[in-house]
């Protein structure tokens, strides 16, 4: 008898992966595909929308290769993608209007300083749980409509759809039938309302969306749609999940109740913490966003949204190239006594959660004719974990809600070096799934679930494995260096 398997659509800010899992949810296959970066000025940062679904082709077709399976024994597929980045396309044609506006991408930073001088964040945060910031969708898709008339012009004949990349797949998996979004990707774009859980006419008014291009947004759980003419995949296999990254990746550790907590070290930090069915509301730069509970429904989570962390790595090896490869940097680390109380900020584009100044840039403190390579990349590594550890006092802080282990994931966790730092100025246990993959396996968890194709997600949890990281610096230690990074922070956005 031919085995299933659930397909996982995993698709980055660097590029698209397609992951098989088997019945006991381990991965049978999988392959990666990176794709090119567009920066056509400073603060710029494009995709190309098709290039991207080209990636996405070309994994799929190469996990069906290397798993040895025929396309018809995939059960149901999930998809899970960087979630800020705007498309607009064609409905007809499903052509893209313009390069995609990535979520780094810094160029409405003006608009959205207009918008606060008319008083309007409060606003919009009661209504989003977002803040004003370039990184958002909803002002990427204001530059477009006030940039280029037409495309504005023939939204409103409801000829163009507008899309986070879940969408702009979705609508060619699905042979260009189905324009639909989940409520985690609706959640980020500064358009949706997350307590009443729908597009928000005030919302559009005020960033000069027409609602016409617009997804129809669903729990991240629904039935969004069946495979047509998208090889090599067969025809009507059921698309059963929509969900963005870092969501996915709390869902893939298993952090379904209040308290349950991920960060996710890919190119930016990515800090979540389940909130349950409570709406909360920061007050000091966290964010709140849509996210699932065990079933798939729909629950709250407040964020910390660190925009570089293992892209600080890569700035070492292909910007200075002081290194070769990313996993030198913990041996280099630990050859370092100390950093020589040198401080890195890598704000290379604005600093996020929870400053959110996108005109700051990174700065590097403490320099001494004594500072060395090794100094340097141990620096590098710790503010990353510096500012987790910031974001962290936050939500414990403002939520009332109290974490006893931090899980992790992604690329920049497998540094073991970077994993115990960040647990001592944590103060708490941390925890690394042996699931290297948490993003894919959360949209992949989430599509059986809801296709049942599985039936329990906590039996599945049980197969997971953690390597644990203990805090071992003192109390003074690590109020010492805090003080000294936001005594070095005020100093750089005063």
């Amino acid at each position: 008898m031919a085995q299933f398997y659930l397909l996982a659509i995993d698709q980055g800010t660097t590029g698209s992966r397609a992951i098989l899992y088997d019945k006991l949810g381990r991965p049978k296959a999988s392959a990666y595909q990176e794709f090119k970066q567009y920066y056509p000025r400073p603060g710029w940062v494009e995709h190309d929308a098709v290039e991207i679904l080209a990636s996405v082709r070309a994994v799929i077709r190469k996990a069906i290769q290397h798993a040895n399976i025929n396309s018809k024994q995939i059960a149901s597929i999930g998809i899970t993608n960087q979630r800020e980045t705007v498309v607009l396309w064609d409905r007809r044609s499903g052509t893209p209007l313009s390069k995609a506006i990535v979520w780094q991408d810094r160029r409405t930073a003006s608009i959205c300083e207009r918008l606060k001088k008319r008083k309007l964040e409060s606003f919009v945060q009661k209504k989003t749980g977002l803040l004003l910031d370039p990184y958002f969708s909803g002002t990427k898709l204001s530059w477009l409509f006030a940039h280029h008339p037409r495309f504005k012009q023939c939204a409103v004949k409801g000829e163009v759809c507008f899309g986070t990349i879940d969408s702009w797949l979705l609508f060619h998996l699905s042979g260009k039938r189905s324009h639909s979004t989940d409520f985690t990707n609706a959640s980020r774009t500064l358009l949706f309302d997350i307590g009443k859980k729908k597009w928000d006419h005030d919302l559009l008014r005020i960033f000069h969306v027409p609602q016409s291009v617009l997804p129809e947004a669903r729990p991240s759980n629904s039935i969004f749609g069946e495979v047509h003419d998208f090889s090599p995949l067969k025809e009507g296999t059921p698309i059963r999940a929509l969900i963005g990254d870092q969501q996915s990746a709390l869902y893939g550790q298993g952090c379904y109740a209040a308290g349950d907590s991920k960060n996710t070290y890919g190119t930016g930090c990515f800090l979540l913490l389940n909130l349950g069915a409570r709406l909360a509301y920061s007050r000091a730069g966290l964010l709140t966003t849509l996210a699932c509970d065990a079933k798939g429904n729909p629950t709250y989570a407040l964020e910390g949204s660190i925009f570089i962390a293992g892209a600080a790595i890569q700035w070492l090896r292909d910007g200075l190239k002081i290194i070769q490869k990313a996993s030198e940097t913990e041996r280099i680390a630990k050859r370092a006594p100390d950093t020589g109380d040198l401080i890195v900020i890598p704000a290379f584009t604005g600093l996020g959660a929870p400053y959110w100044r996108s005109d700051v840039r990174g700065a590097i403190f403490g320099i001494t004719r004594g500072t060395t390579r090794e100094m340097l990349v141990k620096a590098t590594l710790e503010s990353i974990a510096v500012q987790v550890k910031e974001d962290f006092d936050l939500m414990k802080e403002e939520s009332g809600v109290k974490s006893r282990i931090l899980r992790v994931d992604g690329g920049a966790s497998q540094n073991n070096y970077l994993m115990q730092f960040q647990a001592d100025v944590l103060g708490l246990p941390v925890w690394r799934a042996n699931l290297s993959e948490s993003t894919a396996w959360g949209a992949a968890k989430l599509a059986g679930l809801s296709s049942g194709f599985w039936s329990d997600p906590h039996q599945l949890d049980e197969t997971l494995r953690y390597k644990r990281f203990l805090p071992k610096m003192t109390q003074t230690d690590r109020k010492l260096l805090l003080c000294r990074w936001r005594d070095t922070i005020r100093h750089l956005i005063a």
